[in-house]
């Protein structure tokens, strides 16, 4: 197995653990849930046959029903590899979360939680003909579409984009690529942050790779192998290589240098130095990570990349593992954040 996925490496068996939940918060009041589908045109065409149409879940807040004029800023949470919209809601414990977090002083808001999963569980966040351009499906059309069925401030400042774990990597990549949708970033516990070399052949596992012809066959794979179908599908896609149409990082037993070029292509601390300006215009960046996560030295290179040019964030290594204070995290730091930086006018 190639060495770029070291990245997912201290967080296999963690993508569905139980997380530790916040307590009701007393005299919360109930936020209204839409369970929608939203057509992804950046989507059409992708060749691994992955769905157009994205399940999504909107949080309106409690006062959305009662105030037919009031426009609410908006924040984008993006789920992890392995789940989907449907489980994160799960794993950061929603709509409990987002009422405990109203109930204690943060300002009411819409969160949406769009679904990026794909025939191989990820789709990176990226863009590819063979997965969809998820990078442009997140960035423009989940956003217009928002934009023109709820009563947002369609403005990049009112607009905060969040994500965890993948959905770390998709807030870093998105959100360095497209400061001109976004407004205020919080990237917690992000993967596959750094290039990586390959590591040694396994003939066993080229073997079992190159018997997987279709979602069936992926499925039964372990995590660790479907995990390099879904970065090969996001980062090295082959047109001409049916029915999987990616290519892997070794071949007959030999790394094959052009695919790791692209996947450190696509490695945020590899080109972070082409969007420096663009992360200059956030009003706010907030990077958070456990101190018992094997994500958290590839973490605190990415705060330090950003000190380095003098981009102003916020970093924070809290006690826990990759997934066990995702909940808490989130209604008592992250809606907190948005609370604070976004733009209410």
């Amino acid at each position: 197995m190639a060495g770029a996925l070291a990245c997912f490496a201290a967080t296999a068996m963690l993508a569905q653990v139980q997380t530790e939940v916040p307590l009701p918060v007393k005299g919360a009041k109930p936020v209204t849930v839409e369970h929608i589908k939203i057509h992804g045109k950046s989507l059409e065409g992708n060749l691994e046959g992955d769905a157009v149409d994205r399940d999504t879940y909107v949080f309106l807040p409690p006062s959305y029903s009662q105030s037919p004029s009031r426009r609410y800023p908006v924040v984008y949470a993006l789920h992890g590899y392995s789940i989907g919209a449907e489980q994160w809601t799960h794993e950061i414990h929603v709509p409990q979360t987002i009422e405990g977090a109203f109930a204690q002083g943060a300002r009411e808001m819409i969160i949406v939680l769009p679904d990026s999963k794909t025939v191989h569980n990820g789709s990176m966040y990226s863009s590819s003909v063979t997965t969809g351009d998820f990078e442009y499906f997140i960035a423009h059309d989940l956003v217009s579409y928002i934009d023109s069925h709820y009563r947002t401030i369609p403005d990049r400042a009112s607009r905060g984009l969040v994500g965890h774990s993948m959905g770390g990597y998709g807030a870093t990549r998105i959100g360095m690529k497209h400061a001109d949708v976004f407004g205020t970033l919080y990237i917690m516990s992000p993967c596959c942050l750094s290039p990586r070399p390959a590591g040694p052949a396994d003939p066993q596992t080229e073997k079992t790779l190159a018997s997987v012809r279709n979602a069936e066959d992926s499925a039964k794979l372990p995590f660790f192998l479907r995990a390099q179908l879904a970065t090969a599908a996001a980062w090295s896609p082959d047109p001409k290589n049916p029915p999987l149409y990616l290519d892997l990082p070794t071949k007959d037993g030999i790394p094959q240098p052009d695919v790791l070029a692209k996947w450190t292509a696509n490695s945020p601390l590899a080109f972070l130095d082409q969007y420096v300006q663009n992360l200059r215009r956030y009003e706010a960046i907030s990077i958070d990570v456990g101190d018992q996560d094997g994500l958290r030295a590839d973490t605190a290179k990415l705060h330090e990349a950003l000190d380095k040019y003098g981009i102003a964030n916020s970093f924070e290594i809290y006690s826990g593992t990759h997934t066990s204070r995702v909940a808490d995290r989130f209604q008592n730091h992250v809606l907190k954040f948005f609370s604070e930086n976004l733009s209410f006018q």
